[in-house]
């Protein structure tokens, strides 16, 4: 299963949203094989991506409406076809107007589609081409690449400009255990600029910005909705071919004023071994709760958790009583993943919090995306969060697979491994989202919903409606926190098998796309709320 969600992290992402880290893989394709990247032949390559331009050689010029101008450094010793693509593109004038239609902080900025949905674009020729991939060329921060729907033979005229995390020794000793071969000038490259080492090998990378890097650095911060797709317009006014004329020249990020020297990646926030998990902890009576009716459906029942989420349920708890809720649907919904409602656009672009606007519910490890967590959809970071939430169906995942995914970064405690082995759930989201409750009864409603129909965009054909969100205390009645409790449910029990992942036609994608809400990935290496 692991196996695929790597190969769906390399692909055209347009439908979900992703986190991202070095130990976490990001979702970039539609439509792709499963099969590991051969990355071979690069151990004894020499990385060409920071050689200097000389005086005289072709580069690209970028000007971006109200960020600024950035240069690139083109190849057309490893990359031919991919370079005289795009500077027939943009000799013709194809870029200039459009935007960068998807954008993940800490993963990449993706542009080039005339559609603005990634699904749209061509190659000069007309259709797709094939550029071809070269070890020379690697995913360093700031390469330049076409985005493919899961073969370099389907490139058109979508790119993307990556910016990715440091990684550590440790990190890239992984990524070798998982096969790709990672040479010691890479991991050099990898552990001090950063990058993105695990699409090498999957995409045609054909440029290098030599100027304007803290420009993409800081377009990769802007906001964005569910599909990643920047809620304000980010446009290239003009993409030109001119000449290099021996101008400084600024690779690294740390080149740059006001941007530190990257260093260490952050601790990984995961469970630690030694946290319990507090998902199905005892509820005691009076224990504040929230009684959810759905129209159609029944009720659902939910336990909060203020000692791990204070703010976050604070915030539902202050919604429910000014009725917000009421009457509004849930507008996206994934068999094996989620169902997620809270916007009264009904859109995912919509909602916010109690207080107005955004909080920073932040996370806490005793809690984890068991099935039946409830938790905030956000856009990027858990300062992002509003008034939309998700409740996790997931998928029951093997002991291996679990395994695999430490290899990754991902550090599940034995307690987390055993629940979602046993009761399923969507790992790969642990320690982005605020966690706040817990289906403890009702979650066979939960389970019956996400098999509704929806359309292209995961929205139901017909609403599932909220008629009323209200807020109780626990009675001590009944409590079932399993999809296994509940009669009749065995044979709906989530069986191990392939993580869902979103991803769109032409993108450059990355970690598992996460829920985020429209102003919002998934993950989306995976499916993710956003």
């Amino acid at each position: 299963m692991l196996k695929k969600v790597l190969a769906v992290l390399m692909c055209t992402f347009t439908f979900a949203s992703a986190f991202s880290s070095c130990g976490k893989e990001p979702e970039i394709v539609e439509n792709s094989n499963e099969e590991s990247v051969d990355n071979s032949s690069q151990s004894s390559v020499q990385v060409a991506n920071f050689t200097a331009p000389e005086k005289g050689d072709t580069i690209i010029t970028m000007n971006i409406k109200d960020y600024g101008t950035v240069k690139i450094r083109l190849f057309p010793e490893y990359a031919d076809k991919g370079v005289e693509n795009f500077i027939g593109l943009a000799e013709k004038g194809y870029y200039d107007g459009l935007t960068f239609h998807r954008v993940i902080n800490d993963f990449m900025i993706q542009g080039g589609d005339p559609e603005g949905t990634g699904r749209g674009g061509e190659s000069i020729w007309g259709g797709k081409f094939d550029g071809g991939t070269d070890p020379h060329l690697i995913h360093a921060a700031g390469a330049l690449a076409y985005a493919n729907s899961g073969a370099t033979s389907t490139n058109g005229s979508q790119f993307y400009i990556v910016t990715g995390k440091v990684c550590t020794e440790n990190d890239i000793e992984q990524y070798r255990s998982s096969g790709y071969n990672i040479s010691e000038e890479a991991e050099k490259i990898y552990t001090t600029a950063g990058g993105t080492p695990y699409l090498d090998g999957a995409y045609t990378v054909f440029g290098q910005v030599y100027e304007g890097l803290d420009i993409i650095f800081k377009i990769q911060q802007v906001a964005t909705d569910a599909n990643d797709k920047p809620t304000q317009d980010v446009i290239m006014e003009s993409v030109t071919v001119d000449k290099y004329d021996g101008e400084e020249i600024k690779w690294y990020i740390s080149d740059y004023d006001g941007y530190d020297e990257q260093s260490e990646p952050e601790e990984n926030t995961l469970p630690p071994e030694e946290v319990a998990v507090e998902n199905f902890s005892d509820i005691k009576e009076g224990d504040k709760v929230i009684s959810m009716n759905i129209k159609d459906y029944g009720e659902v029942k939910f336990r909060l958790f203020p000692e791990y989420a204070d703010k976050g349920v604070e915030n539902f708890i202050g919604l429910a009583e000014q009725g917000y809720y009421d009457g509004l649907t849930f507008h996206r919904v994934i068999n094996d993943f989620m169902i997620q409602g809270g916007d009264p656009e009904g859109t995912g672009m919509g909602g916010e919090s109690m207080w107005g606007g955004s909080f920073d519910g932040g996370t806490d490890p005793h809690l984890i995306h068991a099935a039946g967590a409830v938790a905030y959809a956000n856009s990027g970071s858990t300062s992002t969060d509003g008034s939309q939430f998700y409740i996790v169906t997931g998928e029951v995942y093997s002991k291996e697979d679990l395994e695999q995914y430490k290899n990754y970064g991902y550090n599940f405690s034995d307690e987390a491994m055993e629940i979602y082995s046993t009761a399923g759930g969507t790992p790969w989201l642990d320690g982005a989202y605020t966690i706040f409750g817990q289906v403890y009864d009702g979650l066979d409603i939960i389970f019956e919903i996400q098999k509704t129909e929806t359309d292209e965009s995961d929205k139901p054909i017909e609403d599932v409606i909220i008629e009323s969100v209200k807020v109780g205390e626990y009675d001590g009645g009944q409590v079932r926190w399993y999809i296994s409790d509940y009669s009749g449910s065995s044979s709906e029990t989530p069986v191990s098998g392939e993580t869902e992942s979103s991803v769109s036609e032409e993108t450059a994608e990355t970690e598992s796309s996460v829920i985020e809400e429209t102003a919002e990935t998934e993950t989306s290496a995976e499916e993710s709320p956003v």
